[in-house]
């Protein structure tokens, strides 16, 4: 028997296989068509790509794993969060999705604050509206393309247009509509008073579910799609960080995880609903029914280093990449890097920040360069980690690393140095499509709780603790890195006005 993870991400599609002991079986991956960018700060994808993509990685990873559709018993569902997919009522898409790092809603930002009131956002969703939420690309739907508008019947995130495609069902679950700015994730409900002060019509919300709750089975149209059996349980999932938060057993208090993907998230787990009054990190439902979690987000960790390699080193390897790296010292002879490339969330909720280089000069080598992506990326996490560790007064012994830029050597030494703490890494490093594939077991398998699934299947396999020296080093060149965004905070206000 097998439990089935899809993971929607932004460079693909990953589909994961586990038994009942939660050990990895099969993963394979689709990839996705790059992001379109019509102008700076947009950012946009096709959802039927991403439909295109899961079933392909469903086939893959059955194949790779030798098994048949009705070996899996349920799936789980993970994918990048706040995404605006609209359906017409025919459920057809109408226009390609705004994604997570789609920075142009800021106008409509500013309405909702204005409308409803920005003390009064953060009382009935627990958090400051941003650009990056799902409801202000809604809104700016809404003030600019009144004609899709008006078609749209539903709106669902990513994860879950893929689930509609595999169910039928227009359905969510509580830790992806956290990031929608429509939730009051206190009461793990809808927020009624933000959907009547925005006037906007209730029906266009997708039902709410727990994250191991069963939202629906797998049709006859996508059982032939996918090679799965018709009938098989589809659980809510989670959105990917929380999913991500379950692949790394985050479901007790005292240790943070930091997952560097494409973004990068430093996640920890809260009994009680807690947040940053100042807006700098963001308080969610977990995928653990009835607690929560908090999370400090880079929006250019990954993407910062991906963005080198295809605009400066085309074709090299990034573990070429870090071993090159490994040859310049800590601090890259002077050089910094800001990981602006789409504006930031923690702690500066800025989305006409911009990235780039300060401190170059004709002495500084390609080395130098990398080393310096791969800091300013450590700084940024260490901005989130300070910010829950230090201001929230969560007690944190110890963070846990995964995603693709956590499985170099260098850089999990680097963030232990930065973090100053210790740093453990995990016999599976999954992430997302792991913790779906585990909420799919909890939701439909012998367990009694996520926790228990997480208390068997997750193990650390090896650690890292920070070096005194570095740690110094890195402490100066940090107090550098933070007068650096406050400096260049009106300049990156004038490009935009030029843009």
């Amino acid at each position: 028997m097998y439990w089935l993870g899809i993971d929607i991400g932004t460079g693909g599609s990953r589909a994961l296989l586990i038994d009942e002991q939660g050990a990895f079986v099969a993963g394979f991956t689709a990839p996705h068509q790059e992001m379109t960018m019509e102008r700076p700060g947009w950012a946009e994808q096709d959802p039927r790509d991403w439909w295109d993509a899961a079933q392909k990685a469903v086939k893959g990873v059955l194949e790779a794993a030798g098994a048949k559709g009705e070996d899996v018993k349920a799936i789980g569902l993970s994918g990048q969060m706040h995404g605006l997919v609209l359906l017409d009522a025919a459920n057809e898409v109408i226009r390609p999705a705004l994604i997570w790092c789609d920075q142009r809603s800021q106008a409509q930002v500013d309405f909702v604050n204005s409308k409803v009131g920005k003390d009064d956002v953060v009382t009935f969703t627990a958090n400051p509206m941003l650009t990056g939420f799902t409801l202000p690309k809604l809104l700016w739907v809404r003030d600019n393309e009144p004609a899709h508008f008006e078609r749209a019947r539903k709106f669902l995130l990513p994860k879950d247009y893929v689930r509609f495609r595999l169910t039928g069902e227009h359905a969510t679950e509580v830790s992806d509509a956290s990031g929608t700015g429509l939730l009051d994730v206190v009461r793990r409900r809808w927020s009624n008073e933000m959907v009547e002060r925005l006037k906007l019509d209730k029906a266009l919300l997708p039902k709410l579910y727990e994250s191991v709750e069963i939202t629906g089975k797998l049709s006859k149209l996508a059982a032939k799609a996918t090679g799965l059996k018709e009938g098989t349980p589809v659980v809510g999932g989670a959105g990917d960080q929380a999913a991500s938060g379950i692949g790394n057993g985050i479901v007790s208090s005292g240790v943070a995880s930091c997952t560097i993907g494409t973004s990068g998230v430093v996640f920890a787990y809260l009994d009680k609903p807690q947040y940053d009054r100042k807006g700098r990190v963001h308080t969610f439902c977990h995928a653990v029914k009835g607690k929560w979690h908090v999370m400090g987000v880079t929006q250019g960790a990954g993407l910062s280093l991906q963005w080198f390699r295809n605009q400066l080193a085309p074709g090299v390897e990034y573990d070429a990449l870090t071993a090159e790296a490994a040859t310049a010292p800590p601090l890259s002879n002077g050089l910094y890097w800001l990981p602006y490339l789409m504006g930031e969330r923690t702690p500066h909720l800025d989305p006409y920040a911009r990235g780039g280089w300060v401190g170059l000069t004709n002495k500084h080598t390609r080395a130098d360069l990398i080393r310096s992506v791969i800091e300013g990326v450590s700084f940024s996490l260490r901005d989130c980690l300070s910010i829950i560790h230090e201001d929230m007064n969560l007690d944190i012994t110890k963070v846990r690393v995964s995603g693709g830029g956590a499985k170099s050597p260098f850089w999990q030494q680097m963030l232990a140095d930065v973090f100053s703490s210790k740093v453990t890494t995990l016999a599976n490093t999954e992430g997302s499509a792991y913790g779906a594939a585990l909420l799919a077991l909890a939701g439909a398998g012998p367990y009694a709780s996520v926790e228990d699934v997480c208390a068997m299947a997750i193990k650390e396999v090896s650690s890292v603790v920070p070096g005194p020296h570095e740690c110094a080093v890195y402490q100066r060149g940090y107090e550098v890195f933070g007068v650096l965004y406050p400096t260049l905070k009106p300049i990156y206000g004038l490009i935009h006005q030029m843009a």
